[in-house]
C-alpha cells in the first residue's frame, strides 16, 4: 500500500514539474479537487479526446456528434431523475469532523483485501517461476477464494442496500467490518444520509426574476433531448449513435485521488440508439468494441477488466464498468450501460413533444432503447500519464525517469536539438522544426548538453530526439533517438516526416483494434 502511495506521489508531483496538470488557483491556495491543465497537459487531453472522437464518430458510418449546451431547462434534470434520485451515500466521522462516502469507505476496505490476493499471486509467481498458471491459482487457493468470496458479500450487501435505500443497513455493515476514519482511525459514525451532488445557479437579469439552473451534472442528457433533431436532420437511421465531449459538474464531497474525482471533469460519451429486444446484442457488442478500443494504445492487457454493476442506475437493465489499475488500485474508468427506453420516455412524458422513431420496414413508431458508453477524459488521462511514468535502471547502474506515452497521444511528437550552439547547427535545426511543425507538435532544444536534453525529453514524454551535428553539414543526415528503446540511428533529413508519421499516425494505433 505504501508502495502504491509512493508510485501516485511521484505522478502528481511529475504531472506539475514537466507542465501537465496544476492545482488550480494555486497561488491562492487553490480549490480542492479542481486542476488545470498546463502546456503539455491541454495537448495530451486534446490528443486522448482526438483518438476517441475519431475511433467512435469518424470510423462509424452511423454515429454523428453534437456538442450541447452546459446550461439545459430544470425540468430536465426533473425528468431525468437527477433532481430525485442523483445522490451519494455519505457519513460523518463524530471524532474527527470529517465526512465520507460510505460506499467508498467500503470499497476501499475490499481494496485492500484485494491487495492481499495481489501478495498470493506474487508470491506463487516467485514459487513456481515460469510453470505459473495465474488462471488456474487464482480459481484453486483457497486462500485467494477465501478473500474473493468475503469482497463479493460485502458488495453484494453494500449494492441491494443501496438499491433498497436501506441506509441503516450500510452503516451497520460499516460497523460490522470496523472500519475506521482514514484521518483519525475512529468508528464513532453517524447515521449514513443522502446528498444530491447538482451545482445549482441562476439564470437571469435580477434576483427576482432568475430561474433556477443546474450546472449540467452530465452530458447524455443533452443528446436525448436532441434526438429527434438530430434523427431527422441527418435522416439517421436505427441502429445509430450520437457522441458527445463536454465539461459536467459534480458537487462530490468525497472529491480525491487526484484528477480521478473531481468537481468539475470532462466527458466523452455516446448514446446509442436501437430496437427495443436487441439491447443484450449490442451490450455485448460495445464491451467489446470499447475494450478493443483502449487495448489499442498497449497500456497492457493485465491493467483492465469489467466489472459488472451489483447495484443498477435507476434506468438500467444491464452495466458493466471497464476497470483500470491505477497507482490506488482497479477502478472505473469507463462505463457501458443499457438504459432501456427510460430516458426518451421520460422527456417525452415532462415535455409533452413525441420522441419516437417511425420504422419504415416494420411500418410503425417506437421508443428506442439506447446502450450507452461513456468515459471519463481526466480518468483517461490519468490512467495514460500514470501508467506510462517508469523509472528504470541502466546497464552503468544509472536510472532514467521517462514517461512512455503511447506516440500517438504525446504532446510533443519530436524535439530537434543541435549538437552545440553553434557553427549554423542551430540553423539547420531551427529550418526542421519550420518544415515538421505542419505535421506535427515539435519543439527546439538547445539547452545543456545533449545527454541532459535527452532525459529531458524522456521525461517529458517526446518519442524522438533529433540531433543535428556537424555531419549533418556534410551529408544532410541526422541522429534520430527512440525514447523507448534509447537507440539511435543515422537517417536523411528528408526521411525524418515518414519516419515519425509511421510512428505516430492515428490509423496505425486504431488498426490494432
Amino acid at each position: 500500500m505504501a508502495k502504491q502511495e509512493d508510485k501516485f506521489k511521484k505522478v502528481i508531483s511529475h504531472a506539475k514539474e514537466y507542465g501537465y496538470v496544476f492545482q488550480s488557483s494555486e497561488i491562492y491556495d487553490g480549490l480542492s479537487a479542481i486542476y488545470d491543465y498546463a502546456q503539455n497537459g491541454v495537448e495530451l487531453k486534446k490528443n486522448i479526446r482526438d483518438y476517441w472522437w475519431k475511433a467512435m464518430v469518424q470510423m462509424h458510418d452511423n454515429i454523428v456528434g453534437i456538442d450541447s449546451a452546459i446550461f439545459m431547462h430544470p425540468t430536465i434534470w426533473k425528468a431525468s431523475g437527477h433532481v430525485d434520485a442523483f445522490n451519494d451515500p455519505l457519513i460523518d466521522n463524530k471524532d474527527s469532523k470529517k465526512r465520507y462516502r460510505a460506499d467508498v469507505l467500503i470499497e476501499d476496505y475490499c481494496a485492500k483485501i484485494e491487495t492481499k490476493i495481489n501478495k498470493e499471486i506474487k508470491k506463487a509467481t516467485k514459487r513456481f517461476g515460469d510453470s505459473f498458471n495465474k488462471d488456474e491459482f487464482i480459481t484453486t487457493n483457497t486462500r485467494v477464494l477465501g478473500y474473493q468470496e468475503k469482497i463479493d458479500t460485502i458488495l453484494s450487501r453494500m449494492g441491494k442496500s443501496l438499491e433498497k435505500e436501506d441506509l441503516a443497513d450500510v452503516k451497520s455493515l460499516i460497523e460490522e467490518l470496523e472500519i475506521a476514519c482514514p484521518l483519525s482511525g475512529s468508528k464513532n459514525w453517524t447515521d449514513v444520509k443522502q446528498f444530491n451532488l447538482m451545482f445549482g445557479t441562476k439564470l437571469g437579469a435580477s434576483a427576482e426574476s432568475a430561474m433556477d439552473l443546474y450546472l449540467r451534472p452530465e452530458t447524455a442528457q443533452g443528446i436525448f433531448v436532441n434526438f429527434l433533431n438530430v434523427q431527422k436532420t441527418g435522416r439517421m437511421k436505427i441502429p445509430f449513435g450520437i457522441a458527445q465531449t463536454g465539461k459536467a459538474f459534480r458537487n462530490e464531497i468525497v472529491a480525491r485521488q487526484f484528477i480521478f474525482r473531481m468537481r468539475e471533469f470532462e466527458q466523452m460519451e455516446m448514446q446509442f440508439f436501437i430496437k427495443p429486444g436487441t439491447q443484450k446484442e449490442w451490450f455485448e457488442k460495445w464491451k467489446e468494441t470499447r475494450l478493443k478500443w483502449h487495448l489499442s494504445l498497449g497500456l497492457g492487457e493485465d491493467n483492465y477488466r469489467f466489472h459488472d454493476h451489483e447495484k443498477l442506475a435507476h434506468y438500467a437493465d444491464a452495466a458493466t464498468d471497464i476497470e483500470f489499475k491505477f497507482p490506488f488500485g482497479f477502478k472505473e474508468l469507463e462505463g457501458i450501460h443499457s438504459r432501456t427506453d427510460f430516458d426518451l420516455s421520460q422527456h417525452e412524458k415532462f415535455s409533452g413533444k413525441k420522441l419516437q422513431y417511425f420504422d419504415h420496414e416494420e411500418n410503425k413508431s417506437y421508443t428506442p432503447y439506447v446502450l450507452e458508453t461513456s468515459i471519463g477524459l481526466d480518468r483517461m488521462f490519468l490512467a495514460v500519464f500514470s501508467n506510462s511514468l517508469v523509472e528504470e535502471e541502466l546497464e552503468n547502474g544509472t536510472t532514467r525517469t521517462v514517461l512512455k506515452l503511447p506516440a500517438v497521444l504525446a504532446p510533443n511528437k519530436a524535439a530537434i536539438l543541435p549538437l552545440v550552439k553553434k557553427d549554423g547547427l542551430p540553423a539547420i535545426a531551427k529550418k526542421i522544426v519550420e518544415d515538421l511543425k505542419w505535421d506535427f507538435n515539435v519543439v527546439y532544444d538547445e539547452k545543456d548538453a545533449v545527454g541532459r536534453r535527452y532525459r529531458r525529453q524522456d521525461a517529458n514524454g517526446t518519442p524522438f530526439c533529433i540531433t543535428v551535428d556537424h555531419d549533418t553539414l556534410e551529408n544532410n543526415t541526422v541522429t534520430i533517438r527512440y525514447r523507448d528503446t534509447m537507440e539511435q540511428s543515422r537517417v536523411k533529413i528528408e526521411d525524418l516526416r515518414d519516419i515519425i508519421k509511421q510512428e505516430v499516425d492515428v490509423k496505425n494505433w486504431l488498426m490494432k483494434m
